[in-house]
C-alpha cells in the first residue's frame, strides 16, 4: 500500500521539523535539496518519455498533437508537488542525511 501524499500544502508544526535535525534551517535545506533531487528525477522521467515521441526532423511546420505525449504531461502536472512530497519525506523519517561537520547521521 503506497502512502497517500497530499496535492495541497498543509501547515506544519515548525517544531517537529526542527526536532528532526535539531535546527529549523538545517531541516529546511534538507527537505530542499530532497525536492531538487524529486523534481530533477520526474524531470528525466518526463523527458525521457517524450523522447519516444521527438521526430525524427526538426520543422517548425510540422508539429503534431500527440494524444499520448498530452496524457504524459498531463499525469506529470497532477503529482503533488516535489516540495510536498520532500516535506513528508522528512517528517516520516524516509530521508536519510548526515552533517560531517558534526559527523551526526539520522534517518
Amino acid at each position: 500500500m503506497t502512502k497517500q501524499i497530499p496535492l495541497e500544502v498543509i501547515p506544519r508544526d515548525l517544531r517537529q521539523i526542527e526536532d528532526k535535525s535539531g535546527n529549523i534551517y538545517e531541516s529546511i535545506a534538507i527537505i530542499s535539496k530532497r525536492a531538487n533531487q524529486i523534481s530533477h528525477n520526474q524531470k528525466e522521467e518526463l523527458h525521457a518519455k517524450l523522447a519516444e515521441f521527438a521526430p525524427a526532423t526538426d520543422n517548425l511546420e510540422e508539429v503534431f498533437e500527440n494524444r499520448e505525449q498530452i496524457e504524459i504531461s498531463t499525469y506529470y502536472e497532477k503529482l503533488p508537488k516535489s516540495s510536498i512530497v520532500a516535506t513528508e519525506e522528512f517528517t516520516d523519517n524516509e530521508v536519510y542525511f548526515r552533517n560531517p561537520h558534526t559527523n551526526k547521521e539520522s534517518k
